[in-house]
């Protein structure tokens, strides 16, 4: 039987393809790789209360970490603002304080007047903090040792000092004299509280008052100063302890800097009114770092009160 065989020049395949070569390319008409347009995709939302973005290193930080390390960024070291109850609860043995005072609330005595009244903001702050003024005193315990504790909240009008803020830190200090306690004061303030006129400036000269004679004991008066402490009451309670440690990047000073530049008509350095330039020029004696404030303290305090146990100050 004849087969039909196909030769490969029938087919074609014994004739080559001349080669193509491919075309030479302008380098100006070069394709080159796109660049992805981020705003017209769609942005993700961040559910409030799981994620928050640290002002000065833009880290993202997952909430429950924060509260964890107190409220103090764990990339940075920035130190978040923090209410008073946070920084007692950090700071005392669980179910050791015992509140001062805590029923003394602020009146116009001046009856202010302006766009709101002085009644209606103290009611709008009382709401909002919880509070009913701008500092929170009574007697804790920390470490082993049993202290007369203020704090400070500046989410209070500022942290102003006003006449019940005055008078609530003279009757712990006070207190503190009567039971032979050493007092600590967290201080974050704006300064003397401007609706209530003279009387609020008149807190400066009592609250020094009583430590000069809680100072007269014997007993020492440790003082923290946190962002912002400055005005009145960094001239009077403030200013006047026998240890004053600070938290890192606090603002502390007297006046803001333009009334000082105007005033003394003098270039004034870089940083003057930060904790770090004046814990170098000698009016602060620590930088403590808020999650190492607790442990601190209790050394500090053990060091002070055995020294004074020894001299026999204290029984």
């Amino acid at each position: 039987m004849a087969t039909t065989s196909l030769s490969k020049k029938a087919l074609g395949l014994d004739t080559r393809e001349p080669a193509i070569a491919p075309p030479k390319l302008n380098p100006e008409k070069a394709l080159k790789k796109p660049k992805l347009n981020l705003s017209r995709g769609h942005k993700r939302d961040i559910p409030e209360g799981i994620w928050t973005k640290c002002p000065k290193c833009d880290a993202l930080l997952y909430d429950k970490e924060l509260d964890e390390n107190l409220k103090v960024c764990l990339k940075c070291g920035f130190h978040f603002p923090i209410g008073a109850r946070e920084r007692i609860n950090a700071l005392v043995k669980t179910c050791s304080f015992e509140e001062m005072d805590a029923d003394m609330v602020s009146v116009d005595i001046l009856g202010f007047t302006g766009v709101a009244s002085y009644t209606s903001k103290l009611a709008n702050y009382q709401n909002a903090t919880g509070l009913r003024d701008a500092v929170l005193t009574g007697i804790g315990t920390i470490g082993t040792q049993r202290v007369a504790l203020g704090v400070m909240d500046f989410g209070f009008l500022g942290g102003s000092m006003g006449s019940v803020v005055g008078e609530k830190i003279t009757r712990l200090i006070e207190a503190g004299t009567d039971k032979g306690l050493p007092v600590i004061i967290i201080s974050s303030s704006g300064g003397a509280r401007m609706y209530e006129g003279m009387f609020s400036l008149m807190q400066m000269a009592k609250t020094s008052a009583a430590l000069a004679y809680h100072a007269k004991k014997g007993l020492p008066y440790l003082s923290v100063l946190t962002h912002p402490t400055t005005a009145g009451v960094m001239a009077s309670y403030a200013s006047l302890g026998d240890l004053i440690l600070a938290e890192p990047g606090s603002m502390i000073g007297f006046a803001g800097p333009r009334v000082i530049k105007d005033t003394t008509q003098a270039e004034l350095p870089p940083g003057f009114q930060t904790a770090e330039f004046l814990v170098d020029h000698g009016l602060i004696d620590a930088i403590v770092p808020r999650p190492e404030l607790n442990a601190y303290l209790i050394n500090v305090l053990g060091y002070f009160m055995e020294g004074f146990r020894k001299q026999g100050v204290l029984a």
